[in-house]
C-alpha cells in the first residue's frame, strides 16, 4: 500500500506542460517575414528562432500558393496582393526539419530551394512547431515569389 501511495505522490509532483511553443522571427536575419520577396530559381535561408517552455519535438513548413486570396495569416500586416488567378504551375513545398533532442530552443537555419519554372505570386509560408508535448503553434505568413 506504502508503494501505491508514493507512486501516485510522484505523477501529482511532476509538471504538466500545457504551454504552446514559440516561433520567433523578431531577430535582424530571421527570414521569411510578412511581405518577404522570393525569387524564383534562387535559394534562400529560412531561419528563425524556435522555443518551449520544456522541450521542443517538430518543425516543418508548407509553401503554397495563395492566388484564390485565401488567408490563414497569422501577422496583422496586410501584403499587396496580386489579382487572383488560376494556378498553372504552382510552388508547393511541405517539408519537416530535424530538431535536436533534448532541446528547448534552437535557431533553425535551412536552405530551401525555389524552381524557375513556378508561377510568381502571391504565397503563403507555414511554419509549424510541435512541442514533445503535442502542443502546436503555427505561423503564416504572406509572401511573393518573382
Amino acid at each position: 500500500m506504502a508503494l501505491f501511495i508514493a507512486g501516485c505522490s510522484k505523477k501529482n509532483d511532476e509538471k504538466v506542460d500545457t504551454e504552446y511553443p514559440v516561433i520567433d522571427l523578431s531577430a535582424n536575419n530571421a527570414f521569411p517575414q510578412q511581405c518577404s520577396i522570393i525569387k524564383r530559381g534562387e535559394t534562400f535561408i529560412f531561419r528563425a528562432r524556435l522555443s518551449d517552455n520544456v522541450q521542443l519535438g517538430s518543425v516543418s513548413v508548407d509553401i503554397h500558393n495563395n492566388f484564390d486570396h485565401h488567408s490563414h495569416s497569422t501577422e496583422v500586416e496586410e501584403c499587396q496582393m496580386g489579382a487572383v488567378k488560376t494556378p498553372v504551375n504552382p510552388y508547393l513545398l511541405i517539408r519537416s526539419f530535424s530538431v535536436t533532442e533534448d532541446l528547448n530552443e534552437m535557431e533553425i537555419s535551412q536552405t530551401i530551394s525555389v524552381p524557375a519554372d513556378v508561377d510568381a505570386g502571391d504565397y503563403h509560408f507555414l511554419i509549424r512547431l510541435t512541442d514533445k508535448e503535442g502542443w502546436q503553434t503555427i505561423k503564416g505568413i504572406s509572401v511573393k515569389i518573382q
